[in-house]
């Protein structure tokens, strides 16, 4: 499958990323991830080993599409849950039992 990353064509095959990366000891997961084999590799390494690139010269999203094209799993960082932040006067109401005034 033919793919461009960081403005430069490559020419990409499932069993050649598969070779690629045999071998290569994945770095922790902090962000998007690339399951290859049985594997979790971040995405930025898998564009490194693959394209020979500095990983400041693509981005996550050119390699996540590359490689989900080729029929890789590929993860993407989940959303955080919003967090209801109680106010000081609401903390000290629910202490002391009284109902907040409507």
């Amino acid at each position: 499958m033919r793919c461009v990353i960081a403005r430069f064509p490559f020419d990409l095959t499932k069993n050649g990323v598969l070779e690629s990366m045999k071998g290569i000891k994945p770095e922790p997961v902090t962000g998007e991830s690339v399951i290859i084999g049985r594997r979790h590799y971040p995405v930025k390494q898998v564009g490194q080993v693959i394209t020979r690139q500095d990983r400041r010269d693509f981005s996550a999203g050119e390699v996540l599409r590359a490689m989900a094209r080729l029929g890789f799993t590929c993860r993407t960082v989940p959303e955080a849950a919003p967090v209801r932040v109680q106010s000081a006067f609401q903390r000290a109401s629910a202490m002391l039992g009284t109902p907040l005034p409507v």
